[in-house]
């Protein structure tokens, strides 16, 4: 209703931060792709209902009143916990890095709906037991690649992206995707690729996450993918992305 002080949302939980004693501060992406920072008053509080409601990667059908600066949580029902209350080190971080950077490329101003299916269907498929630990680096690398895509940032991998050339064997953030071996030469940091790898990078974009956590991949090629997908999003977002480096660095 036009004028109202309180709406209702249903958001997936990005991040949160202590304020005071017993309060927390949520970044919530609502499903409307808009960003917005609540406080949970009383959160904090020993059995308090509403900290388990609105745990990290959680979506949440909440009750927002608007405030001065943040908005205020009212009411909280859980609608699904990805990760259960057993999650792993490796489900853990892989969710961490998911939610890093769609906190990156959301905005309090601006909706985008998109943002919010395919954030809450990679921390879906983050916490299902049949995507293992090689796939987790699969999945949050194919995360990046289709969102930045989905921001403006759509890498070239078709040819090389200064000469046109069809033989592809480096890949550079800077310069935009796939280069050849003598464009590769004058673009510092270029990272060499196999045609495998170049595969890969393709498929990222080209396929469903569901196809993707089924692919056979070995361990090697999918923490090149991760580490590819880190540069770009580092590059292009000009942020330091610390989940994804952790994930890299574990």
């Amino acid at each position: 209703m036009a004028g109202s002080r309180t709406y209702r949302t249903r958001a997936v939980v990005l991040d949160k931060v202590k304020l005071k004693e017993t309060d927390l501060i949520l970044t919530l992406l609502s499903e409307k792709g808009r960003q917005i920072r609540a406080v949970a008053k009383g959160a904090r509080k020993p059995g308090s209902r509403l900290a388990a409601r609105c745990e990290l990667f959680c979506t949440v059908d909440v009750l927002l009143a608007h405030g001065r600066t943040l908005d205020v949580v009212s009411q909280a029902e859980l609608l699904a916990a990805p990760l259960g209350a057993g999650a792993t080190y490796e489900r853990m971080c892989a969710a961490s890095a998911i939610a890093e950077v769609a906190k990156l490329c959301s905005y309090e101003d601006s909706e985008d709906p998109f943002t919010f299916a395919i954030t809450e269907r990679a921390l879906s498929l983050a916490g299902d037991e049949a995507c293992d630990d090689v796939h987790l680096d699969v999945l949050v690398a194919a995360f990046v690649f289709k969102l930045l895509s989905h921001e403006g940032y759509r890498p070239d991998l078709s040819s090389c992206v200064l000469c046109g050339d069809a033989a592809l064997s480096y890949f550079s953030a800077s310069a935009g995707g796939l280069l050849c071996a003598s464009c590769a030469s004058s673009v510092p940091g270029a990272d060499e690729v196999d045609a495998n790898q170049v595969r890969w990078l393709q498929s990222l974009l080209a396929l469903r996450f569901d196809e993707l956590v089924e692919a056979p991949v070995d361990g090697m090629t999918a923490t090149f993918m991760l580490a590819l997908a880190h540069v770009w999003a580092a590059t292009h977002l000009d942020a330091r992305l610390r989940c994804l480096e952790f994930m890299l660095g574990r």
